[in-house]
């Protein structure tokens, strides 16, 4: 019996603190959160696999932190573009849904990869042009690689999830392409492989 209301009462707790997290009140620093852990996650276990496949020797923090800080940047954005969204397009028919996904697709996506490379320069020697050379050599291959992995996805986000778990949920898809995001941004050989396609 004692063990019975010890789990009944951690239960109670623990939902207590997801709605908390989940309401209004608090659902804007959640999904901040959420989505900075989920960046820091993803380029961590991308440094690993690159030390252990010989390309770095040790974890770079640094670089963790400004991924992190980038994941700040989309929790920011998709935070207040999912109420948007949800404001202007009303009901959950197939109709809306599809207007949801090619809203989000052709407006939300090239935002979220614009402000990916934006936030990383900041920290890094010669910002503008830093920034401007991601964008020239690797956006349209992360751009690609979301008509990939979103579009599905979104269906389900849109279709059956009310808008507070929707940055929730798009954590739970975009740890895998956080890590191919690290591995684009920071793959040495990348910028080479496209510098030799073009010529």
């Amino acid at each position: 019996m004692p063990i019975r209301r010890f789990f009944s009462k951690a239960y109670k707790n623990y939902k207590h603190a997801i709605d908390d997290a989940f309401s209004r009140k608090n659902l804007f620093y959640t999904n901040l959160l959420l989505s900075m852990g989920i960046s820091t996650l993803g380029d961590l276990l991308e440094q690993s696999y690159e030390i252990h496949k010989g390309d770095i020797d040790k974890l770079d923090y640094k670089r963790t932190a400004h991924m992190s800080f980038s994941g700040l940047t989309t929790g920011f954005i998709c935070h207040h573009w999912y109420n948007f969204l949800d404001r202007i397009i009303i009901g959950r028919s197939l109709d809306m849904v599809v207007k949801k996904l090619f809203l989000d697709q052709f407006v939300c996506s090239p935002i979220i990869i614009m402000s990916f490379f934006a936030t990383v320069a900041i920290f890094e020697d010669n910002p503008l042009e830093n920034f401007t050379d991601e964008v020239r050599d690797k956006f349209w291959t992360l751009y690609k690689a979301e008509w990939v992995v979103w579009p599905p996805a979104q269906l389900i986000n849109f279709y059956f999830l009310p808008t507070k778990y929707r940055v929730v949920y798009d954590n739970t898809i975009s740890l895998g392409y956080d890590i191919y995001t690290s591995h684009v941004k920071h793959d040495k050989s990348f910028k080479k492989y496209l510098n030799e396609k073009l010529d």
